[in-house]
């Protein structure tokens, strides 16, 4: 008789992230996003897909990796971008559909003061690890520490219960373009 081999359960190491997780950070949301409802609608063309979804992820890390509110789990395997409340507003304003949605999100968003949870992604190589709520954990304790609310949005339906299950509730349901729901969430 044979002994099962149990393999050790580790948990993920969480760091804030630095320029040199960049590109781990974009391959893991660039992969993560392949069919979110967002993304798709950023860079609705399979074929451009990659290099338009890779120049969104880019700019979003960028504006945020020098805050200290970008932490990764194992290396960028999960990433989580957060503004914190007293973020400046980005130097490189969204193009094209992009655009459009972050208009759209940006009239509905409440301005108070508030940690605001930009990109949540893990690399479908990593998922079922819960390296992504591992990796949210930081900017969700800097909110409860600051004493303010953290807000988010999704496009993604599946999601809504997710983030339900640590904290959030619905605050407002849009469509963007007349066909992509959005979600903003609220977690006090």
């Amino acid at each position: 008789m044979t002994t099962p081999i149990i393999e050790p359960v580790t948990e993920p190491v969480i760091e804030v992230a630095t320029p040199a997780h960049r590109a781990a950070a974009v391959a893991t949301v660039v992969a993560a996003f392949a069919a979110d409802p967002a993304f798709r609608f950023f860079c609705p063309d399979d074929e451009t897909y990659l290099s338009d979804a890779e120049v969104i992820a880019a700019g979003l890390f960028d504006a945020r990796v020098g805050r200290g509110t970008v932490w990764v789990a194992d290396g960028g395997a999960a990433v989580a971008m957060w503004d914190g409340p007293d973020a400046p507003p980005s130097s490189h304003p969204p193009t094209g559909r992009f655009a459009v949605y972050e208009h759209a999100v940006a009239a509905v968003m409440p301005t108070y003061p508030r940690w605001y949870l930009g990109v949540l992604a893990c690399h479908p190589e990593h998922r079922g690890r819960r390296l992504a709520r591992a990796a949210m954990a930081p900017g969700l304790r800097r909110a409860e520490e600051d004493g303010l609310p953290a807000l988010l949005e999704t496009s993604n339906p599946g999601n809504v219960e997710v983030y339900r299950s640590v904290g959030f509730d619905v605050l407002e349901r849009l469509t963007v373009d007349a066909d992509l729901p959005v979600w903003i969430m609220r977690r006090p």
